[in-house]
């Protein structure tokens, strides 16, 4: 990410500053870039003996878990483990087989009608496979406490060492952040540690364009004027981003130390997204136990935080229904995408309708525009989470990503652009948009995405269809709008 800052000097000259995010290919400064926020000496004076020290520690505890003593306690201690599994499971399968040969001999037996002594003897065999069972399970019990008495220790230990090399980062990182101090335009000085109290300052904090650019211009005298930060490049595996695109600031690593430099500054108030004067609320489908509605796009689903988003499809909702009568909104579209949103009026329909949504028996088909010409169908499998530095970003984790699916098929091309049918089959956040602009997806920002492409107009992308099973009926349920674009 690259930043560019215009602003006044004292002497009234226009001029601008440029930055960019974290390191470049490991360098923190570079001509005519402006430098980073942390005092380069004290930095210089912690960082290569702190790394160092690390370094070595990781050292240690990689010697030990490859020592001698503990690859042999660990080694007899896994191979005993599946020797007991593959033991147990021998076991069982054999007194299973005698517990069925008993029951068949039974059975002939009573056909026979033989004597009592006879099925005690078959009695007599059941105590005695239990009673095997039980000696099975005492040997191996105590074969294992002898194998953990002598890993448990060397376990111990390595624990230890893994506490102190995460102590002995967790103090160099609280020292290289004390390294930060940030200065805003009253003049006002705030340790970085401080911007994010109680909770330590996330990794690369404060070391976004943004804060660089803020921090150098005030610190040189500069009167900020304007500020834009830019992707340049291919777009990381995990992240979306698209090439030349403008991006707001991250909220989790830059929102408190912007919050604070800006302070003393004139700042232009946020733009919103949602329309000034919103577009009714039409029902497409509606009886007594529930209704479809047509939801714009700018329009929250549900009232979020401040009296500025209040307005909701769940409000405009409540004011249309009667006195009395419940709402329950059952699933949610982004405050972008226009479409099909269904919402309860009762507690059984809407227990009943987010089952299916939960048991993804809802079929859900959205229409869409993406930047590029596209060919053909596909599935994408994405695995997505949130980006908890950026929200409402979502990002690509393969590891600890929650699974998401998308089929899509091209429907035509208008210009540059290409129509695409596409159906989630999960149900995460912002699933289409980032599948269809990461790079491991369809690598084509939908038209008017303001987090994943290049934003401008209306997101073009609309709910178009759902179906699913009548909560009191049980009759198919089917239904469509037209796309608004």
């Amino acid at each position: 990410m690259f930043g560019v800052l215009v602003g006044v000097d004292r002497r009234g000259r226009l001029g601008y500053l440029k930055a960019f995010s974290g390191t470049w290919f490991g360098a923190w400064e570079l001509p005519g870039f402006v430098p980073p926020v942390f005092d380069r000496a004290a930095r210089a004076s912690l960082e290569p003996a702190g790394a160092a020290v690390v370094a070595a520690l990781e050292a240690r505890e990689a010697a030990f878990a490859a020592s001698s003593g503990f690859t042999a306690a660990h080694a007899a201690r896994e191979a005993h483990a599946q020797q007991t599994h593959a033991e147990r499971a021998a076991l069982q399968a054999e007194l299973r087989a005698r517990k069925e040969a008993r029951a068949e001999a039974r059975q002939r037996l009573q056909a026979e009608g033989a004597a009592a002594a006879a099925f005690e003897e078959l009695e007599g065999q059941s105590r005695g496979d239990k009673a095997r069972r039980r000696r099975f399970e005492a040997v191996q019990a105590a074969a294992t406490a002898a194998l953990e008495a002598r890993f448990a220790p060397l376990a111990r230990r390595l624990r230890a060492h893994g506490r102190l090399k995460r102590l002995v980062c967790r103090r160099l990182m609280r020292a290289l952040h004390d390294t930060y101090v940030l200065t805003n335009a009253h003049g006002m000085s705030l340790p970085l540690r401080a911007a994010f109290a109680p909770a330590a300052p996330p990794a690369g904090a404060a070391d976004c364009a943004a804060p660089k650019l803020l921090a150098f211009a005030l610190a040189e005298g500069l009167r900020p004027l304007a500020l834009a930060e830019f992707w340049w490049g291919a777009s990381p595996r995990s992240e979306t981003r698209t090439h030349g695109v403008f991006y707001p600031a991250c909220r989790g690593k830059c929102g408190p130390v912007l919050g604070f430099l800006l302070q003393g500054l004139p700042v232009a108030a946020a733009h919103s997204a949602t329309p000034a004067v919103p577009p009714p609320l039409p029902i497409v489908f509606e009886d007594e136990w529930l209704c479809v509605v047509n939801k714009p796009a700018g329009l929250l689903s549900v009232p979020g935080r401040g009296a500025e988003n209040q307005d909701s499809v769940l409000r405009r909702l409540e004011a249309h229904a009667r006195a009395g009568q419940p709402l329950f909104l059952v699933h949610r579209l982004d405050q972008d995408t226009s479409g099909l949103l269904v919402a309860a009026k009762t507690k059984a329909a809407y227990v009943n309708l987010q089952k299916q949504f939960r048991d993804r028996l809802v079929k859900k088909d959205y229409v869409a525009l993406a930047e590029g010409r596209l060919q053909g169908a596909g599935c994408i499998d994405l695995p997505l989470r949130l980006d908890v530095d950026d929200r409402p970003r979502q990002l690509h984790d393969p590891e600890r990503g929650k699974p998401a699916s998308t089929r899509w098929k091209v429907l035509g091309h208008e210009g540059p652009h290409t129509r695409l049918a596409m159906q989630p089959l999960t149900g995460r956040t912002h699933q289409l948009r980032v599948h269809a602009a990461h790079p491991l997806g369809l690598a084509a920002p939908l038209v008017g995405d303001r987090l994943y492409g290049r934003g401008g107009g209306r997101l073009m992308l609309h709910a178009a269809g759902l179906a699913f099973t009548h909560p009191a009926s049980g009759l198919p349920l089917h239904v469509t709008t037209e796309v608004p674009f």
